[in-house]
C-alpha cells in the first residue's frame, strides 16, 4: 500500500534528524520555475498570495531570493524530518530504525505545493508554498492546473510497484485534490478520525491532524500490506467505526 499526506506549515532544519539514507525531489527543476515566479513578489505581495503575517511574508521572501536549484546537504534538510506539525508529531521519526526510513521511501509520499511530491527522505530547502495558493505562472492559473497529471503519474508509478495497489489517503482535502483520482487504478481509503463531543463523534482538527500521523507511523512500523490490517489501529484510543464506516471512508473513533 501507498500512504500519502501533507506537508507541514512550519520546518524545523535545525533540530531535524539527519538519516544516511536520502535521496533528491524528482519534480525540484519544477520547483524552482515556482520559485522563480515568486521572485517577483515582494513582502507585501506575498502576505496576499499567501494569506500569511507580516513576519512571515519577509521570511518567505528572502527563502526565495536564496533558493537554489541545487543546494548542498548543509542547506537541506530531509522532507519527513524537517516538517512540523501534529501530523508528524504523530509520525514521531525520533525513534525510527534505518529499516523503517527504507519502507517509508517505498511506501509514503508527501504532497507539496512546491515539490509536488515528496519521498520521506528527499532533502528540501525551506519553503512554505501551500497547495490551495491561487499563484498564476505563464502557463497555469493555479497550483492544481501547474501540477495537471504529473503528481497523480508519480503516485500511479509507485503503486504499480508494489504487491498490493491501495492508495491510504491520510492527507487534507486541500492537497489530496492534487491527485485525479479517476485516473488511479487501486483502491482509495480515507481513514476519518472522530472524536466524542457535546453528545456525537466529530472530526477535530487539531487531534484528527495527530490521528493521521499516527496511522501513518502504524503502517509502517508494522509493514502492513492488507487495507483490511488498518482496522486493527487503536494508537492513542482510537477504534474502527463500523457502524460509522461508509464506503472508502473508514472512521476510527474515541469516547
Amino acid at each position: 500500500m501507498l500512504i500519502v499526506i501533507s506537508p507541514a506549515k512550519t520546518l524545523d532544519f535545525e533540530k531535524a534528524r539527519i538519516v544516511k539514507q536520502d535521496s533528491f525531489p524528482e519534480f525540484a527543476s519544477k520547483a524552482y520555475e515556482l520559485v522563480k515566479e515568486l521572485k517577483h513578489y515582494n513582502p507585501e505581495e506575498l502576505m496576499r498570495l499567501m494569506g500569511i503575517s507580516e513576519k512571515l511574508a519577509a521570511l518567505n521572501n528572502i527563502r526565495f531570493k536564496q533558493w537554489q536549484k541545487d543546494p548542498s546537504k548543509e542547506l537541506a534538510r530531509q522532507a519527513i524530518c524537517a516538517f512540523k506539525g501534529e501530523v508528524y508529531t504523530g509520525i514521531n521519526v525520533a525513534d525510527w530504525s534505518n529499516e523503517d526510513f527504507s519502507y517509508a521511501q517505498e511506501h509514503l509520499r508527501i504532497l507539496s505545493g512546491l515539490y509536488g511530491v515528496l519521498r520521506p527522505l528527499d532533502y528540501i530547502s525551506p519553503y512554505r508554498l501551500e497547495m490551495g495558493t491561487k499563484l498564476p505562472t505563464k502557463k497555469s492559473k493555479n497550483l492544481y492546473d501547474y501540477w495537471g497529471s504529473g503528481i497523480t503519474k508519480c503516485v500511479t508509478t509507485q503503486l504499480k510497484k508494489l504487491d498490493k495497489p491501495v492508495l491510504i489517503n491520510l492527507a487534507s482535502n486541500e492537497y489530496f485534490k492534487s491527485i485525479q483520482t479517476k485516473k488511479i487504478n487501486a483502491e482509495i481509503i480515507t481513514p476519518v478520525f472522530k472524536d466524542f463531543k457535546n453528545g456525537e463523534f466529530k472530526v477535530l482538527s487539531f487531534f484528527a491532524k495527530k490521528a493521521r500521523g499516527m496511522m501513518s507511523r502504524f503502517i509502517i512500523k508494522n509493514r502492513l500490506s492488507q487495507s483490511e490490517q488498518l482496522k486493527d489501529f487503536s494508537d492513542d484510543s482510537y477504534y474502527f467505526n463500523d457502524k460509522l464506516t461508509k464506503g472508502n471512508q473508514w472512521v476510527f473513533t474515541r469516547d
